[in-house]
């Protein structure tokens, strides 16, 4: 019997980004890049082991945003081109290296990974990864969560009671509508929680979500167990803490494995080495470069001067790492349980799941060996979900956390900041329109019904955290800024005419194909009282 748990939680989302009038667009790349390094690469891993009769148990989040875009049909379709493309690449740099001992030894590890996705993509999951997540987890290997239906703040959306309520009910019921069943836990974006939250999660069924570490530490009264037991909010609701010790290891630049020297350089690609006129079909049609995918350096060091990769090297460093992570989560359960008064420690490991294989490629490897070697070499702990420790551990501490996020600075600095802080006076006003249509429209006739339920959506979409956190970090600043006056215009845009009565039903249906996400969406979730 275990002295202690480990929940592995990984946080899958994407910001909504989906542009039909144009053939090709820059951003969409978020969502391309994410499937060939970690969506498909995790399946793969997971499939395999189980396949291979491992046990295992990993908390998984797929947000709705992220879900709604793994099965529209025309971004399903552009990345099937994709693949295709780099597969074309591929046999390029085949040819191109074929003099060359070392790359050319790497164009052909590329060559072959990109050509083993597409064959997964087209023909294992029949272009769809959503039902092959659920299959793990009605086989049991997975607790699949879900996340704010758009990513919301949630914190910096409490003025307006019902637009929280909004994000929450229809993230669960498109959960629902995807998974078949109700879902046990969720994400809160960006960890943002706020003292009376769980009430609103409560009355979706939801039994636990997540903070971090001094959202737990800091709450009233003062847990016993600090971070590494859950508490139980006023409505039942569990509140899990991250783990600061297995964060560092992973996350930390300086400390955390993926820096290793002989892991893959994620910043040196083909798509910015070679030859512009070589390189120019599989970059921006503008003849911007980008990132290919093709990377042939490992990190090295702190240099310009980097050395060849070696995939075989960098997967034995990733079993060196997962050995050593669990050695060290090990020694942590040991001491944790021998303090902890008789109350199995429960040791929270939250990552981004795009971390592992997008930024940190060897990622899923580690995942790989960690979880084999937790199966088989160690008794001393077991992989859980919340789930699985709330059914061993039915009671549990009551107590309420403060504001928090796992932001830079832990609570809303992030999201609310000289760089951001003018789209929520936007943001909050027409919130406030949204509730009052709701109010003012209780059942409306069909083309009523459709405009108010695509200002729900716009109103949904400009609420993401994703455009408010790239405007305070300076990066792509110009499209976050876009994104968020076009939703409120449009929304202002629908609400006005909805108050005169003058519904231009070709604007509409235009911005219905554009925008066109939650099509089950009901506008009366935002109903007052």
């Amino acid at each position: 019997m275990s002295l202690g748990s480990l929940a592995l939680v990984l946080h899958a989302h994407l910001p909504f980004v989906r542009h039909p009038e144009h053939e090709d667009f820059l951003e969409e790349d978020w969502l391309y890049e994410a499937i060939s390094e970690t969506y498909l690469p995790l399946l793969l891993v997971f499939d395999k082991l189980a396949e291979d009769g491992v046990p295992f148990r990993i908390t998984l989040t797929l947000s709705p945003t992220l879900v709604a875009m793994l099965r529209d049909e025309l971004l399903v379709s552009r990345y099937a081109r994709r693949l295709d493309l780099l597969c074309e690449l591929g046999d390029r740099e085949v040819h191109r290296t074929r003099n060359d001992a070392t790359f050319g030894r790497l164009a052909r590890f590329h060559r072959d990974h990109f050509e083993s996705l597409r064959r997964a993509f087209n023909d294992r999951y029949k272009r769809d990864l959503v039902p092959a997540f659920r299959r793990l987890q009605d086989a049991g290997y997975l607790d699949i969560i879900t996340c704010n239906a758009t990513h919301g703040f949630l914190p910096l959306m409490q003025q307006v009671p019902e637009a929280v309520r909004a994000q929450v009910t229809v993230a669960a019921n498109h959960y629902r509508q995807n998974f078949g069943r109700d879902p046990a836990g969720i994400w809160l974006a960006e960890c943002g929680y706020y003292p009376g939250l769980e009430r609103v999660l409560a009355n979706e069924r939801i039994r636990f979500f997540f903070v971090d570490t001094h959202g737990l530490t800091d709450a009233t009264p003062r847990p016993l167990h600090g971070p590494y037991a859950p508490i139980f909010t006023e409505t039942g609701v569990a509140a899990y803490a991250r783990d600061p010790e297995s964060s560092q290891q992973v996350w930390s630049t300086e400390f955390g494995y993926p820096g290793d020297p002989a892991y893959r350089e994620f910043y040196r690609d083909i798509g910015w080495d070679l030859d512009l006129d070589y390189i120019r079909p599989f970059i921006q049609p503008t003849g911007d470069r980008k990132n290919t995918g093709f990377k042939y350096y490992r990190i090295t060091g702190k240099t310009n001067d980097k050395h060849p990769y070696d995939p075989d090297a960098a997967r034995e460093r990733a079993a060196v790492h997962a050995g050593n992570f669990l050695f060290n989560r090990e020694r942590q359960v040991e001491y944790l349980a021998s303090r902890l008064g008789g109350r199995k420690p429960v040791v929270v490991a939250p990552y981004d799941a795009e971390l592992f294989g997008h930024w940190w490629f060897e990622g899923p490897q580690f995942l790989d060996c960690l979880i084999r070697k937790a199966a088989y070499d160690q008794k001393t702990l077991s992989l859980v979900t919340p789930s699985d420790d709330l059914r061993e551990h039915p009671e549990n501490q009551v107590a309420t956390p403060p504001l928090s996020s796992w932001g830079a600075g832990g609570y809303a600095n992030m999201w609310l900041d000289g760089a951001n802080d003018w789209v929520y006076r936007h943001l909050h006003h027409c919130a406030k329109q949204m509730v009052e249509l709701a109010r003012d429209f209780p059942d409306a006739e069909v083309l009523k019904r459709r405009a108010l339920n695509q200002a729900a959506r716009e109103l949904l979409l400009a609420q993401s955290s994703d455009w408010a956190f790239i405007m305070k970090t300076g990066t792509m600043v110009e499209y976050a800024q876009r994104r968020t006056r076009e939703h409120i215009l449009r929304f202002q845009r629908l609400h006005d005419a909805l108050r005169a009565g003058t519904i231009d039903e070709g604007w509409l249906t235009h911005v219905e194909g554009r925008d066109n996400l939650f099509p089950e969406l009901d506008y009366r979730v935002y109903r007052p009282g």
